[in-house]
């Protein structure tokens, strides 16, 4: 009788602990993880909508090099802010000075709202920036950029 209540016993913890493992362990075979999609917006193939911007060159290219040179660490202060608020996704500039200068990626549904956002950039206020805005369609694991990216940068790109 002892034996038998020892057998189910450890077959009631084996089958407990088999139902809490599977309720923690959110991952599937295929790698998918259901909390991660969840948390940064992913659809059923991983994607989620965002808006680009193209940053071009603006009109306004009679400024002295001091105030280009504010404007500048304005811009980049702007781009952090947003990027701390999860508005902006991925920043950068093209390299071969060009027409067109740079790209942001937006977290944002609706281009109006991106808009707003390209409105608070001292660049664009001054018009030594001008952008156009596109919605985009793209992987959803874009969104741990900024979480990942403060962990191989040694300085902030205001200094």
């Amino acid at each position: 009788m002892r034996l038998l209540i020892v057998i189910i016993s450890i077959a009631l913890l084996s089958a407990c602990s088999k139902q809490v493992q599977n309720k923690s362990n959110v991952i599937s075979e295929n790698g998918y993880d259901s909390i991660m999609a969840q948390k940064y917006g992913a659809d059923d193939y991983g994607m989620k909508q965002y808006v680009m911007a193209f940053l071009k060159r603006g009109t306004n290219d009679t400024i002295s090099k001091e105030r280009a040179t504010a404007l500048q660490k304005a811009h980049l202060e702007n781009i952090q802010r947003m990027a701390k608020e999860g508005k902006l996704v991925v920043a950068g500039p093209f390299l071969d000075r060009g027409e067109l200068r740079g790209i942001y990626i937006f977290n944002v549904t609706s281009v109006e709202e991106a808009k707003a956002l390209t409105e608070t950039d001292p660049a664009i206020k001054a018009n030594t920036l001008s952008m156009e805005l596109k919605p985009w369609y793209g992987s959803a694991a874009l969104m741990m950029v900024n979480e990942y990216h403060e962990k191989f940068s040694k300085r902030s790109i205001t200094e």
